[in-house]
């Protein structure tokens, strides 16, 4: 299995991947220019935000020139068919959305144990990169979630990385929530005992064989502080 964890692979408002930090590049050398590729919701009863989300990133490969042989759609509509959907694909890309809400889904249908020995390749967006770690850190992001006493913010995932991500931190680092920064009053606090990497939209954690790199900007939150780790070019082995 190979993983692209990303914060967005794609160019901000284009259907088009983002060249950034070799991830065109590492995608052509992981997949087959003609592959098979399921595409997994964030809202399973989404179906026709799932069905635009899905169609951009078809653009967006065949733009790069990937040319699928199948791409199908993973949601209520298609949830009893899981395991041979996934068995079919070469390609898996986990779609973004919000967290609890797609995690509730991967839970209902299994997705850990079917992806266990899934032998293609992952693209995560977004919650899809945040739901791979084995625990899920779920950042408060809808209103009333940050003051929610039953809101929880740490939750079972795929265990494709022991990674914890925050994604899009060029966009969310100035942001509140209920009267509180995302970062100085929720996530700083949260990080004590954990480790956050906050990452900017072209950023990305890839694996493969046990094998765990960082590529471009990156952050470190940790124990009440952050630090960059890591610059727009860089590749770090974590």
């Amino acid at each position: 299995m190979t993983c692209f964890l990303t914060s967005s692979p794609c160019v901000a408002g284009e259907a088009k991947l983002n060249p950034a930090n070799g991830f065109v590049d590492r995608l052509r050398d992981a997949l087959p220019r003609v592959c098979s590729a399921l595409f997994v919701c964030s809202d399973p009863d989404g179906a026709e935000w799932t069905d635009r989300f899905a169609g951009d990133m078809y653009d967006a490969f065949a733009d790069a020139g990937f040319t699928f042989s199948s791409y199908e759609v993973l949601d209520r509509r298609t949830q009893d068919s899981a395991a041979e959907l996934i068995a079919g694909a070469e390609l898996i890309i986990l779609a973004g959305g919000h967290v609890p809400t797609q995690n509730r889904f991967f839970q209902q249908i299994g997705l850990r144990g079917l992806l266990a020995d899934f032998p293609g390749v992952i693209v995560g967006i977004s919650a899809g990169t945040m739901n791979s770690a084995d625990t899920v850190y779920a950042h408060p992001e809808l209103s009333g979630e940050a003051v929610d006493p039953d809101y929880e913010r740490y939750l079972p995932g795929l265990g494709l990385t022991q990674r914890m991500v925050l994604p899009h931190y060029q966009e969310v680092c100035d942001s509140e929530l209920d009267g509180l920064r995302l970062f100085e009053d929720i996530a700083y606090p949260d990080s004590m005992g954990n480790e956050f990497f906050a990452l900017v939209d072209g950023s990305y954690l890839y694996s493969e064989s046990g094998e765990e790199l960082l590529f471009g900007e990156a952050y470190l939150i940790k124990d009440g502080e952050m630090e960059q780790i890591s610059a727009e070019g860089d590749c770090i082995e974590l």
